[in-house]
């Protein structure tokens, strides 16, 4: 019953331990404004200190029985939600590292939090042989989140102006999306391109593991269907849209 994380393999109940550390650390840190001491210069450093503090929340929080992490995380999932609800959703918040380093409307980071709670409630329910979360309601709204990385996965990726990539994610919570190169930047738009340079398709239940590293390398391209500019298509897999 192991989950997939890039740190290691946790167990079910790890992931569950996780996500009340998440609600636990993001009550204090956001609504409470008690932050720990860090000292963060980039990137690396942001990783680092998010694997730490992951991974000793873990290990130290072992001792408690699954009737009690049952029980605290549907108090700090209560507490979660009357917090976000009292947010104004097109105010700028907190930067989503993962789609760029500026500060983000908090629908944005709301839907991040939103995607860390249904990705890792997904890994548990695969670890255990349970029913996924892939209804469209509950699966659509991770699969558009997870795409808003691409414009920051391409930043660094130069192509003339009007070169287009449009993913395709089959099925009712999937969609199509076209990524396009305008002067010097990348943007997203919803919808399908009429010649793109690059037609990526992957499905769903691919998609979702290849943006929080759950599938990478040979085996995320194994889950794609590229045509047209097989550079530009391949970078697509190269989306992360976790953290850590």
């Amino acid at each position: 019953m192991a989950c997939a994380h890039h740190a290691g393999k946790w167990n079910a109940k790890d992931a569950a331990l996780h996500l009340l550390g998440g609600d636990l650390g993001n009550l204090s840190r956001r609504r409470d404004q008690h932050s720990l001491p860090a000292s963060i210069n980039n990137w690396n450093d942001l990783v680092a200190f998010i694997n730490g503090i992951n991974k000793s929340w873990v290990e130290a929080s072992q001792r408690l029985s699954t009737p009690v992490l049952r029980d605290l995380l549907e108090h700090s999932g209560r507490q979660m939600d009357e917090y976000f609800m009292g947010l104004d959703p097109f105010a700028l918040g907190t930067p989503v590292s993962w789609a760029g380093p500026e500060p983000a409307p908090n629908w944005l980071d709301i839907a991040r939090e939103y995607t860390e709670r249904w990705h890792h409630q997904q890994q548990i329910r695969d670890a255990t042989g349970r029913p996924g979360l892939y209804e469209p309601r509950l699966f659509a709204p991770v699969l558009d989140t997870f795409v808003r990385a691409l414009p920051y996965t391409f930043r660094q990726v130069g192509a003339p102006a009007g070169t287009t990539v449009q993913l395709t994610i089959p099925g009712e919570a999937g969609g199509r999306w076209t990524l396009r190169r305008i002067t010097e930047t990348w943007e997203l738009l919803a919808g399908e391109h009429a010649s793109p340079t690059a037609e990526v398709t992957i499905a769903a239940e691919a998609a979702w593991k290849i943006f929080t590293r759950g599938i990478r390398g040979d085996q995320a391209r194994a889950s794609a269907k590229i045509i047209g500019d097989q550079a530009l298509g391949a970078k697509v897999l190269e989306v992360v849209s976790v953290i850590a």
